[in-house]
């Protein structure tokens, strides 16, 4: 085990932020009074075309008018967005502004590019210039941004909780992101009724993001590790805390009797409404705790995909959607980090063992969680793997490339983290079983 160094002046405080929250059916339609009490009288919806297709952002859009407020509908996202997508969003919005707010309707790619768009109309400069170190500039926002109210027609980004906005720079072939507290949705509306549509290899994929970003806080450093911060130095992520880690097992609990159903049963308003809260809550846990590998190494992952198609995406293009690159290294890196942190391990491995139709008796503790894994995303029809999207070992060097440019990712980790080890957890993550 690579042990972290206990630091000289360890740190004594954690912060958390959260948006405020309204939750259950209907909610929806109630955003037009919501925005109402800001003032607002002219607000951009952003969306994709196919929850355009599906008619929720203009039903959102229209029930606005009654409160007075000019709501203008943008169906411009691009499901897994790109700096590209994200520079003709924030043209769109720049050249047909000023907006008072901003809403938006779908999962997380509408939410994240309605992120850059309140970022870059409220403040100068281009994306790059924000876009994290060491990839972009790392620029904070010197001025406030105007209220955004995140409606998530998804169940797994947590985007709708957290400071994140994750874009692929396609020339690097990497995905990356902006980070900062001012990015955090104004309101997050979680209105179950709205999931419905959501196809089961969407449920899948994206219940996976969930599902990884409430064990990646709830295994992350502690924020006692860090060294001691100053206030202008304290950054979203600071390591696991009792309040991200509340959120995280009640995420966890939510999915173990949720997920299985969810993705078998599309109908099921109980088990979307499980899984709709699941998705907030682990973003409350790991928007302020962190992630660290398995985010680390979706990036390169999701970055340099070749010529796969996942079911119930579209499949004009090829992508591996987020919340499965995610899961695909899961097993691998949990099983790699087990040393540092064992009972939160298994804490974690016995509460989403919760939901399986079988026991686990007689498992050892350090592959109690990677088994618990491998059999739910057996279940719900998760690739076998990395190679089942296309990879195989001649990849490795430039998987790791990406992953070990996500520092701020890696740093979260419970132990450090060597390229080697990096290339160990690939090389195994070819094929789970």
């Amino acid at each position: 085990m690579s042990k972290l160094d206990p630091p000289q002046n360890a740190e004594t405080v954690f912060t958390y932020g959260a948006p405020q929250l309204k939750f259950g059916a209907g909610a929806a339609d109630e955003i037009g009074y919501d925005l109402s009490l800001t003032g607002a009288r002219r607000v951009l919806v952003v969306t994709d075309p196919g929850v355009a297709r599906a008619g929720v952002a203009q039903r959102v859009a229209d029930q606005m008018s009654s409160f007075g407020i000019e709501a203008v509908v943008f169906e411009g996202s691009h499901v897994e967005p790109t700096d590209d997508s994200l520079r003709e969003a924030v043209d769109y919005g720049r050249q047909n502004g000023p907006w008072d707010a901003f809403v938006a309707v779908g999962g997380g790619s509408s939410i994240d590019t309605a992120k850059a768009i309140n970022l870059l109309t409220s403040n100068e400069g281009e994306l790059m210039d924000y876009i994290n170190a060491p990839v972009g500039g790392g620029r904070a926002p010197q001025k406030p941004l105007k209220p955004l109210v995140a409606v998530p027609t998804t169940t797994g980004t947590g985007s709708e909780s957290t400071t994140i906005c994750v874009l692929d720079v396609l020339s690097l072939k990497v995905k990356t992101g902006i980070s900062h507290a001012r990015l955090r949705p104004t309101m997050a509306v979680i209105d179950p009724v709205v999931t419905l549509t959501q196809p089961s290899g969407v449920t899948a994929a994206s219940g996976m993001d969930i599902l990884c970003h409430a064990l990646e806080s709830y295994t992350a450093r502690p924020y006692t590790s860090y060294e001691h911060k100053q206030p202008q130095e304290r950054v979203p992520y600071c390591g696991s805390n009792p309040i991200a880690d509340m959120w995280s097992e009640k995420a966890m609990t939510l999915l173990a009797g949720a997920f299985r159903v969810a993705v078998r049963e599309g109908d099921n308003l109980d088990a979307r409404g499980d899984m709709a809260l699941a998705a907030t809550f682990a973003g409350m846990g790991f928007g302020n705790a962190g992630v660290h590998i398995p985010h680390a190494n979706a990036y390169p992952i999701a970055g340099r995909v070749k010529d796969f198609h996942p079911k119930d995406y579209p499949q004009d293009e090829a992508m591996i959607p987020h919340g499965m690159s995610v899961s695909l290294t899961a097993p691998e890196a949990f099983r790699f980090t087990f040393d540092a942190a064992p009972e939160r391990h298994l804490h974690a491995a016995r509460l989403l063992a919760a939901g399986a139709d079988k026991s686990y008796d007689g498992v050892a503790d350090a592959e109690l969680l990677p088994t618990v894994l491998i059999d739910l995303m057996r279940d719900i029809e998760i690739p076998n793997g990395c190679g089942a999207v296309g990879y195989d070992s001649g990849d490795i060097a430039d998987l790791v490339d990406g992953t070990m440019k996500q520092q701020r990712l890696l740093a979260t980790a419970p132990k450090k983290v060597t390229e080697d080890d990096i290339a160990a957890i690939f090389e195994r993550s070819m094929n789970l079983w």
